[in-house]
């Protein structure tokens, strides 16, 4: 079956390691099932794997992509969730979880194999494309949001570094629950389609904001970390799910995260009850993934250099 694969790893130019071709289609397991993909998404998730960051030589070549939404043996329509082994469902009972990709192969692919626990229904208001969109990046900002920030309708949110998956995702999904969003970004093109999204306000990252928020969504890591803390009213959440500008920032903010009572919550992906809770909500509203570009998976370089030059707004979805 043709697929989109890690052959190598490359940490400064991992699109290096990236190759399109033929690989062996999914052999049967027990308590597993084979999906045939009609859509899957890019993550960030991809770009770390082709730099060896959750994925080992030993693993090599490896079909990337987390997300996936496709018809099962039976015809159904169904969406994945992409975290394998939390529940010792289709795998050993000592085995710890991992995302599709590190340990399993993954969803840019004709075809995929996860554990039949791991299939939902597609619900019939989205696309196959949209629905490929929330296992990860939406599923991410639906745990980060309404799990470990516990916002409210009303309640005040900055969203840092507008125009990746996770942000657009939380700006989209806190404007239709009723929250009041703030956001970021350097460029002012995406702090326009922010607005679009439904944030009542998008400023140059750094930029002071009109009022303090109760919860930050933080994806950006050490480049915008100083402001998320600073921005917080006392006793407000940061809540962080990546670091795309780096691990590290300049000033850690100790004193003002001990002395206003601040939380700092992280927080990985989701489970599959919150997974099933985000299709129904996303059935419900009308609110939908916020979608880029759609590219058959024979472009997938394409899809993979525009997320890597930071060019995008929202998700690249590959159609199979």
């Amino acid at each position: 079956m043709f697929a989109a694969y890690a052959a190598r790893i490359d940490r400064d130019q991992p699109l290096n390691g990236l190759e399109l071709g033929e690989r062996p289609a999914p052999e049967n397991r027990p308590g597993w099932t084979t999906v045939n993909v009609k859509a899957a998404s890019l993550n960030h998730h991809d770009l770390w794997s082709l730099r060896g960051v959750g994925l080992g030589e030993e693993a090599l070549p490896m079909i990337l992509g987390c997300d996936a939404a496709g018809i099962d043996s039976e015809g159904n329509e169904v969406v994945l969730h992409s975290v394998i082994g939390q529940t010792g469902y289709g795998v050993g009972p000592r085995e710890g979880r991992s995302i599709l990709t590190e340990k399993y192969q993954g969803t840019f692919a004709e075809q995929v194999s996860v554990p039949q626990w791991n299939v939902l229904p597609k619900p019939k208001e989205l696309s196959f494309e949209e629905a490929a969109c929330l296992p990860t990046a939406w599923l991410t900002a639906y745990r980060m949001l309404f799990t470990n920030a516990g916002v409210r309708p009303g309640d005040s949110v900055l969203v840092q570094g507008a125009g990746g998956g996770v942000a657009t995702a939380a700006i989209a999904l806190g404007k239709a629950a009723g929250l009041r969003v703030f956001a970021t970004s350097r460029d002012e093109a995406k702090r326009k389609r922010a607005l679009e999204l439904g944030a009542v306000e998008a400023v140059e990252s750094g930029a002071r904001l009109p009022q303090r928020v109760d919860a930050v969504i933080e994806t950006v890591g050490a480049a915008t970390w100083s402001h998320s803390v600073k921005s917080l009213k006392p006793g407000g959440t940061l809540v962080i799910s990546g670091a795309t500008s780096g691990p590290n920032p300049k000033a850690a903010e100790l004193n003002r995260i001990f002395f206003l009572e601040l939380k700092v919550v992280g927080s990985t992906m989701g489970s599959k009850d919150e997974l099933e809770d985000l299709l129904a909500f996303c059935a419900a509203t009308g609110v939908r993934p916020v979608i880029d570009e759609v590219l058959p998976l024979d472009r997938a370089r394409e899809g993979f250099e525009k997320m890597a030059g930071g060019e995008l707004f929202g998700k690249v979805v590959l159609t199979v």
